[in-house]
C-alpha cells in the first residue's frame, strides 16, 4: 500500500511540474520571427508568466511585439525613475553566467540546465556545499538560500543537485521522486526503502542524510519519509517567484488598448482600484458615479510648478458592441511646492459621473496623464433598471467621511447625495476608530411601508453576529435616500459583512443588500486626496441632451425625440440642442421641422453645422436647388466629403444637369475610385463602354 501511495504521489507530482513549467505551454504561431522566438524560449522563458505568454501569442505584429517587451521589462523595472533597468541587467547577467558556468556535460546551453534554470530564478546562493569527492555517494551541490517572504518562500531552504549515475549533467533532486537511494553509489535493497537508504547515507554523511529527505532545515527533526513540502517548493514555489515580482495585469490592458492609446503610452499602464455606484436622481434621471485610484500619479516639475494633464475618455456600449455614449474630459492639475508636499506620499482618487438610460451596457474607462504618459482603466458590467414603482434597493454605499451641508447643494457632484458628500474607497477599509457612513437608496416604497416598514442592520464575521439594530421607515427624513452612521469602535480588526434589510409589518425580511469591509490592525490608513469636480444641476437641459443622444444611438428616435426637443425648449439658442433635435426629426422622417427648427440658425456664426441636415431635408422634400445650396455651402467651409458631392450629382440629375450632376460625381470618384455603382453610372452617361 505504502509502495502505491509513493507512486501515486510521486505521478502526481511530477505530472504537476510539468504543467508548472514554463517551456511547455502551447506552440508558438509558426509565423513568429526568430528574435521573438528566442526571447520568449530562451530569454524570458522562466520569469515570463502564463497571462503574460499567453497575451504575446496573440500579438499580431513585430511593432505590438517590441513594445510589449518594452513594457515587460518597464513593469519590472525596481526603479522607474532611473535610465537604468537593475531587475533587466541582472536577468540578463544571471543567463549570461548560466551559460559560462553550468550545463557544460550536456549539448545545450548553461540557461537550459537544472543549475542555469534555478539560478536564472533565484539567483546565486550564499552558501554551497559540495559533495563530489566521497566514494560512497555520487557527486552532490547543495545551494542553501535565505527566507524570502515576499516571493512566498516564508524560511530558508535547500536545492540539491546531483549526477544520477555518476554520469551526465547535475540534475535538480526530488526526495519524493528520487530519495536517498539514488544519492548512494552502492544500495542495493528495495528501490522504495526511504527508511533504509537513509539510515545508510546517514553514516556517510548525517548533513547530507537530512537533505535527501527535506529541503527546508526546519523539517529535519521531524521528517521521517520523504518531504511532500520539498515537492511544493521546487515545483511550484520557486517557478513561481518571478511571477510574483509583478502584477501582470497590464499585459492584457496592453492587448486591450493597443490600437486605442498612443504609443508612447502603450507601455505605460499602470494599476488602478476602483469603485462605481448607480442611483437615481430626485429629478428620475440615474447618474453612474464611479472613482478610479491609479497606483501612482506622476508630477512633472518646471521650477516651482508641478504638473500633470488628466484625460478620460468614457465609452459605454451595449451588449452587440453598438456605442450608446462617448466622452473625453481633460483636467489640468497645477501645484505649488508645498501643495505638492501635502500630497507627495498619498493615493490619487479621480472622482466623475454621468447620466444613462436603462439597459445593460459595457462600461470602458481610459484614464491616461498626457505628462507623463502614463494610463490606467476601467471595464465593468453596468445595468440601469427601467424607472418604474416597483419595490427595489440599490447597492450600499460604505463610506469613511461624509461632509455635511456641502456647498455643492444644488449642484450634481459624484457621490453626492443631498447635502451629504460621501467619501468611499474602493477597498472598503476602515480604522476601529472610524464611523462607517452607510448610504443606499429603496425605491417604490409604498405608503403602508413607509409608515410600518422597518430597516434592520446586521454586522457579521464568518458566521457570527457581532453588531445588529433596527430602526423604523418614518424615521428617515429623506427617503428614498437611506443614510446611516455606525461606530466600529467595538469591533476587533477583521473581515466583515454588513447586510441592510427591508421588513415590512408583519416582520417579514421583503429586500436586503450586502457589502463587505474590513477593519485595519494598523493605527492609520493614507487615505488619497479627491479630484471631484462639480457638475450641472440636475435641471440643466444638459443631461435631457445627452439622455436623447443615448436613444438616438440605441435606435430609439420616438423617446430621443421628447428628450432632445425638451431640452431645445429649455435653452433654444443652443446650436447643438437644436441640431441634435433636427437629428432626431431626420430619424422620424419629419423633414419640415428639420426645416423649421434649423433655419434660424442660417443667421448665426454657427450655420455651417446646419448646412447637411438641411440639404438632406430638402432633398427629400424634392426642394433640389435648396438642397444644392446647402451642400455647396457644406462643401466651402468643411471640404471635400463624399456623401455630399454624391448628394449634390444626384440633385442635378434630378433636375436634369447631367454636366453638373457629372462633375460631382467624377470629382467623388477621383477621391474614392472604388464606387461600381457610381462609376458605370458616369460611363453609361458620358457613352464610354
Amino acid at each position: 500500500m505504502k509502495r502505491k501511495t509513493l507512486f501515486f504521489l510521486t505521478f502526481l507530482l511530477f505530472f504537476l511540474s510539468i504543467l508548472s513549467f514554463p517551456g511547455l505551454s502551447k506552440k508558438l504561431p509558426k509565423d513568429l520571427g526568430p528574435k521573438y522566438k528566442k526571447w520568449l524560449e530562451e530569454e524570458v522563458v522562466y520569469i515570463i508568466t502564463p497571462k503574460e505568454k499567453e497575451v504575446f501569442l496573440q500579438l499580431a505584429t513585430d511593432r505590438e511585439r517590441n513594445l510589449f517587451i518594452e513594457s515587460f521589462w518597464k513593469h519590472r523595472d525596481p526603479n522607474p525613475n532611473t535610465p537604468e533597468n537593475e531587475f533587466k541587467e541582472e536577468h540578463y547577467s544571471r543567463i549570461k553566467y548560466a551559460n559560462q558556468y553550468f550545463g557544460r556535460e550536456a549539448p545545450g546551453k548553461g540557461w537550459r540546465s537544472a543549475m542555469g534554470r534555478i539560478y536564472i530564478i533565484l539567483g546565486a546562493s550564499p552558501y554551497i556545499e559540495r559533495y563530489d569527492n566521497l566514494s560512497e555517494v555520487y557527486p552532490i551541490i547543495i545551494w542553501s538560500y535565505e527566507a524570502r517572504p515576499e516571493f512566498g518562500l516564508l524560511q530558508a531552504f535547500n536545492v540539491v543537485f546531483f549526477k544520477r549515475g555518476g554520469m551526465g549533467e547535475y540534475e535538480l533532486y526530488s526526495p519524493v521522486r528520487f530519495g536517498p537511494q539514488h544519492l548512494l553509489v552502492h544500495f542495493k535493497g528495495d528501490p522504495s526503502d526511504y527508511h533504509s537508504a537513509y539510515r545508510q547515507l546517514f553514516e556517510v554523511e548525517p548533513a547530507l542524510a537530512y537533505s535527501s529527505l527535506t529541503l527546508l532545515p526546519g523539517e529535519r527533526t521531524y521528517v521521517t519519509s520523504p518531504s511532500l513540502a520539498s515537492e511544493v517548493l521546487i515545483h511550484a514555489t520557486i517557478p513561481a517567484v518571478p511571477h510574483k515580482q509583478v502584477k501582470d495585469s497590464w499585459a492584457e490592458k496592453l492587448l486591450a488598448y493597443k490600437d486605442i492609446v498612443e504609443v508612447e503610452y502603450s507601455v505605460n499602464y499602470i494599476d488602478s482600484d476602483s469603485f462605481l455606484r448607480i442611483m437615481e436622481d430626485k429629478s428620475g434621471i440615474y447618474f453612474v458615479h464611479y472613482l478610479i485610484e491609479p497606483s501612482r500619479l506622476t508630477f512633472e516639475q518646471y521650477g516651482g510648478r508641478f504638473l500633470a494633464n488628466l484625460e478620460i475618455n468614457g465609452k459605454i456600449s451595449d451588449l452587440e458592441g453598438n456605442t450608446v455614449f462617448q466622452y473625453e474630459k481633460t483636467i489640468p492639475i497645477e501645484f505649488n511646492q508645498e501643495q505638492m508636499n501635502s500630497i507627495r506620499s498619498k493615493l490619487f482618487s479621480f472622482q466623475d459621473m454621468f447620466p444613462l438610460v436603462e439597459g445593460n451596457y459595457k462600461l470602458n474607462l481610459l484614464l491616461k496623464n498626457k505628462v507623463s504618459k502614463e494610463f490606467t482603466s476601467v471595464e465593468k458590467d453596468i445595468s440601469i433598471p427601467k424607472s418604474s414603482n416597483a419595490l427595489r434597493m440599490s447597492p450600499l454605499i460604505l463610506a469613511n467621511r461624509a461632509l455635511t451641508n456641502s456647498k455643492y447643494r444644488g449642484k450634481s457632484k459624484p457621490f453626492l447625495f443631498g447635502d451629504t458628500q460621501l467619501v468611499p474607497s474602493p477597498r472598503n477599509d476602515f480604522l476601529q476608530q472610524d464611523l462607517l457612513h452607510l448610504f443606499f437608496q429603496i425605491h417604490g416604497l409604498t405608503k403602508d411601508l413607509k409608515e410600518t416598514g422597518a430597516l434592520e442592520y446586521t454586522i457579521s464575521t464568518g458566521d457570527k453576529k457581532v453588531q445588529s439594530f433596527r430602526k423604523e421607515i418614518k424615521d428617515y427624513p429623506n427617503v428614498p435616500n437611506f443614510f446611516e452612521d455606525i461606530p466600529l469602535s467595538g469591533l476587533a480588526p477583521a473581515y466583515y459583512k454588513i447586510r441592510a434589510s427591508l421588513f415590512d409589518k408583519g416582520q417579514k425580511e421583503i429586500l436586503y443588500e450586502e457589502a463587505d469591509f474590513y477593519i485595519t490592525h494598523t493605527p492609520s490608513i493614507p487615505r488619497p486626496w479627491l479630484l471631484s469636480l462639480p457638475v450641472s444641476s440636475p435641471e440643466d437641459p444638459t443631461y435631457l441632451n445627452i439622455l436623447g443622444n443615448q436613444y438616438l444611438n440605441k435606435k430609439d428616435p420616438s423617446r430621443a425625440r421628447q428628450l432632445l426637443e425638451a431640452a431645445y425648449r429649455k435653452n433654444p439658442g443652443s446650436a447643438k440642442f437644436a441640431l441634435d433635435f433636427c437629428r432626431s426629426l431626420f430619424t422620424l422622417k419629419d423633414y419640415q421641422k428639420v426645416k423649421e427648427i434649423a433655419l434660424p440658425f442660417l443667421d448665426r456664426p454657427e450655420k455651417h453645422e446646419f448646412y447637411a441636415i438641411l440639404g438632406q431635408s430638402c432633398q427629400v422634400l424634392g426642394e433640389l436647388s435648396d438642397a444644392i445650396s446647402h451642400y455647396k455651402n457644406y462643401l466651402a467651409y468643411y471640404g471635400t466629403n463624399i456623401q455630399i458631392l454624391n448628394s449634390v450629382g444626384d440633385c442635378y440629375y434630378q433636375l436634369g444637369n447631367k454636366e453638373e450632376a457629372l462633375t460631382a460625381w467624377e470629382k467623388s470618384l477621383e477621391l474614392k475610385p472604388k464606387q461600381e455603382k457610381l462609376r458605370k453610372l458616369v460611363e453609361s452617361l458620358r457613352g464610354k463602354k
